[in-house]
């Protein structure tokens, strides 16, 4: 793979996103790596627990917004873009549906996309520095990747309406409270304190530890797919506004945007 590194510790597999030079920023080549990885875990009956976390000072800063990203043009057909748009919600359900427990460490900033795969796992650890952004909305787009009612389990409804409305960096102590994340410790201490909780869960007898696991997010997660089945047209819709096109401007621009609901 090419920009992910898959390591095995006896029965705990770590999936390591490894684009340090572009802060672990996602594009769709490493979207399918990582669902490829998730996948071949089903068939892994060694692996007892995985780790999944980041290369470099950040977790993930999101999608790749770059001129220079790798990420092919999108199709032209609108059939063919909206097939496109549900890669980021198989991802989702790859990790989710990864039978052994998951543990994502976080570290530095994970932001859009990254957010959206640390809510994937089971648990969070992050380092006491830690800051998260679901920050689609400040580029003038919905959330997608079938993610909301993952932040929403997590953090309840109001707390989900400030990060997803926001857009706004969270700090670590603040989403420890809130229910993000299961704990968080000093800087040098993350990769210890991620090792320690999959090793908790690696010891336990597999059948019942996968099958709870299962049925949890069964329970859930029981309407996700179908209240969510949209958000790829929600995404076409706010990318072929006039905001859209100014907010990417000004992320790229460094300035403040201007909208008008156009």
């Amino acid at each position: 793979m090419k920009s992910l590194i898959v390591e095995r510790d006896d029965a705990i597999v770590v999936l390591r996103l490894n684009r340090p030079e572009r802060r672990n920023a996602i594009d769709q080549d490493f979207m399918l790596e990582i669902e490829r990885a998730a996948l071949a875990l089903r068939d892994d009956e060694a692996c007892r627990a995985v780790i999944i976390c980041g290369e470099g000072p950040h977790f993930s800063v999101g999608a790749d917004l770059a001129p220079a990203s790798a990420t092919p043009a999108p199709p032209s057909s609108l059939l063919m873009r909206r097939r496109s748009l549900e890669l980021g919600a198989r991802l989702m359900r790859a990790i989710q549906e990864i039978p052994q427990p998951t543990i994502a460490s976080v570290h530095g900033v994970a932001a859009g996309a990254g957010a959206c795969i640390a809510s994937a796992a089971d648990f969070r650890v992050a380092s006491r520095s830690a800051r998260v952004s679901y920050g689609e909305v400040r580029l003038g787009m919905s959330l997608m990747w079938n993610a909301l009612p993952v932040c929403v389990s997590l953090v309840g409804p109001a707390r989900a309406k400030q990060m997803l409305m926001s857009g706004a960096l969270f700090e670590a102590p603040l989403l420890e409270r809130w229910g993000f994340f299961d704990e968080i410790v000093p800087e040098g201490d993350l990769a210890r304190t991620a090792l320690a909780w999959a090793q908790r869960y690696a010891s336990l007898p597999p059948v019942p530890v996968q099958m709870i696991k299962k049925s949890v997010n069964a329970v859930a997660g029981a309407l996700d797919r179908s209240i969510m089945h949209m958000d790829a047209d929600q995404f076409l819709l706010t990318q072929s506004t006039e905001d859209f096109a100014e907010a990417v401007a000004a992320f790229l621009e460094k300035r403040p945007g201007s909208y008008r609901g156009t």
